[in-house]
């Protein structure tokens, strides 16, 4: 595969204040290839700079992308990144505007986003450990992929009305296997009633995964809580024919969490634009990918041991004869540790769960001691 770095800059908006809209072209595997980039007007040299790819769904285009579903660039201008809207080429095979090549070509749009990371990482100070992918439909399989396949550059991604590829259907067309390198952050935002088959809520075997499917892959990926906090979101807009359930499975290796807004009664929608009204799918997804950068949850780690735990811990029953109850109402993960009375460490977690449930029937010793924050807690078992 052959990359010439011949680069054509059009500047095309430009504000007083320095915003800047550039369409860019880069020649990539024989082709040239098109990609808008957008500037907020905060963007400073001297600091580094995170960049979220939008990737449009399959026959669209990344100007109407941009410019209709997902307009990032209000929301980039208060965050301070730089939003990418690359277009999709024509498949050599079957003609169509697509991200996911089929065998037997060897195009790889994946190689061609690494492109443009390395691009870009050479003309603006680019924050290379808080690169962050989403798209819609097929725009939001191929985040998936790229969560699979060049895991070692993303750092969090999302996904609107776009399913996860079976790894079956993956290696048959030459894609490779799924292979996270690191702990990953995942949005995903289905409708139940999306009656497309690659955004089926329900999957499309042997071809795309189901939801639960999707969600049960990333959390065990990421070892988080098997169980999620399931919150019903206010339906504010009751015309929309359709309301939102939030999932969450938290508390995953270096904090990092799967997150799903189910729309239920949602079709084939981007939240905010058309479809469900209640929650605004580019918000959303900036709000949860902002939280990471490659090495997980930014704040993740314990807590500063100068925090007073007893204006926001809990603990409960004590004695206790089953469970030991740790309610957090501090909004940053905290270390718990859990010791017999020979100093053994019997628990250690690092969490930001507001409830932390303890099984102690597995414990032998009667007297337990439980550090959390600045204070030691001495436990009795009954």
């Amino acid at each position: 595969m052959k990359i010439c770095k011949t680069i054509l800059f059009i500047v095309v908006f430009m504000t007083s204040f320095a915003q800047q809209q550039i369409n860019k072209t880069l020649f990539f595997d024989g082709q040239n290839r098109s990609f808008i980039v957008y500037i907020p007007a905060s963007y400073n040299a001297n600091s580094t700079t995170p960049i979220l790819f939008n990737f449009h769904g399959g026959g669209g285009t990344s100007s109407g992308f941009m410019n209709n579903e997902n307009d990032m660039r209000p929301i980039a201008d208060t965050a301070g990144f730089i939003a990418v809207y690359p277009q999709a080429a024509t498949d050599p095979i079957d003609g169509s505007n697509a991200w996911l090549h089929k065998t037997p070509t060897t195009h790889n749009d994946v190689y061609f986003i690494e492109a443009i990371i390395d691009t870009l990482s050479s003309e603006f100070n680019i924050d290379n450990d808080r690169i962050y992918a989403c798209g819609y439909s097929e725009g939001g399989i191929f985040s998936y992929e790229l969560g699979c396949r060049l895991n070692n550059r993303i750092a969090a991604f999302a996904s609107v009305s776009g399913s996860m590829l079976t790894d079956s259907y993956r290696l048959s067309n030459g894609f490779g296997s799924c292979s996270p390198s690191h702990p990953t952050a995942v949005l995903l935002i289905p409708g139940t009633n999306d009656g497309n088959f690659h955004s089926m809520y329900n999957g499309f075997q042997p071809y795309y995964l189901s939801v639960d499917e999707i969600t049960t892959y990333w959390s065990n990926h990421n070892n988080t809580n098997p169980n999620p906090t399931v919150t019903q979101i206010p339906n504010t807009n009751t015309a929309d024919g359709s309301t939102v359930e939030q999932r969450v499975w938290e508390n995953g290796d270096n904090c990092v969490a799967v997150k799903e807004l189910k729309i239920i009664g949602g079709d084939h929608d981007w939240p905010g634009s058309f479809g469900n009204m209640d929650i605004s799918a580019s918000q959303e997804i900036w709000n949860f990918v902002s939280k990471y950068n490659v090495n997980g949850l930014i704040d993740c780690g314990p807590t500063n041991d100068n925090i007073e735990s007893s204006n926001f811990i809990q603990i409960f029953p004590n004695p206790t004869s089953s469970n030991l109850n740790i309610l957090n109402t501090y909004d940053k993960p905290i270390l718990i540790e859990l010791y017999d009375i020979s100093g053994k460490k019997l628990y250690n977690e690092i969490t930001n769960k507001s409830l932390t449930i303890i099984s102690t029937k597995k414990f032998n010793s009667k007297i337990l001691f439980l550090k959390v924050l600045d204070k030691t807690y001495r436990i009795i078992l009954m």
